[in-house]
């Protein structure tokens, strides 16, 4: 029987995409200049958090030098600052702050995901690494049973986590809800899916999304758990 730990381990041992293990054993050997001491994990990204959680995030793919050499999803990268300082303001995590393995970080009823597992060179997946990789997603979805919300970092996640979804016979809707930073959607099977602009620089940096626009979206998932 599949468990997430055999899932996780699954994820880890991955080597189905060319492309994307060419580009992350380089990054972890040529790695950058200010984590010359690290050895970086250079593989495939797990998920991350509570196996009984009614929170699933779900983001794009691992930073080149954060999951990427971390080993562990939104972890020693400008993104995970954002997320897991909401996680923490609204309860999902006892500390604000991701930085490494074993830094004692906890997810209470959250659990992270992402599309693709591996970091992609400039942050762009291709079509058939989604496909590839979508088998793992569609594990999540299955083993995850508490889940009750799902917050989609960003329109890739928003619309891989619909076609996941679609791809385990669940019943989405036609047309398909349409993502925006805010949108909630109640899905017929009862999970309540958000959307977020994603935490990346691109749109910090430039006020696209600002802490409060992002906090209030946590805020709304906090709620939504609450009430289940």
């Amino acid at each position: 029987m599949q468990t997430l730990a055999i899932l996780n381990k699954t994820i880890a041992d991955c080597t189905d995409c060319p492309r994307l293990v060419t580009y992350r054993r380089m990054i972890a050997k040529t790695k950058r200049r200010q984590f010359m001491s690290w050895t970086y994990w250079g593989r495939p990204v797990p998920g991350f958090g509570d196996q009984h959680a009614r929170l699933y995030v779900l983001g794009l793919a691992p930073a080149a030098h954060g999951g990427n050499r971390t080993g562990r999803v939104f972890t020693g990268d400008r993104s995970g600052d954002w997320l897991y300082e909401a996680l923490y303001l609204h309860g999902f995590a006892n500390q604000a702050s991701s930085t490494h393995r074993e830094d004692g970080l906890v997810l209470s009823d959250c659990y992270i995901g992402a599309a693709v597992r591996c970091a992609p060179p400039g942050n762009k997946p291709a079509p058939d690494e989604f496909e590839r990789c979508r088998r793992f997603l569609r594990d999540e979805i299955r083993l995850l049973t508490n889940t009750h919300v799902v917050v989609a970092l960003g329109k890739i996640a928003f619309d891989h986590y619909l076609k996941a979804c679609r791809a385990e016979g669940l019943d989405v809707p036609v047309p398909a809800p349409t993502f925006g930073h805010g949108a909630s959607y109640r899905l017929p099977w009862g999970i309540r899916l958000l959307g977020s602009y994603h935490p990346s620089q691109q749109n910090t940096f430039t006020g696209k999304l600002t802490r409060q626009m992002f906090h209030a979206v946590f805020r709304r998932a906090r709620k939504a758990v609450d009430s289940t």
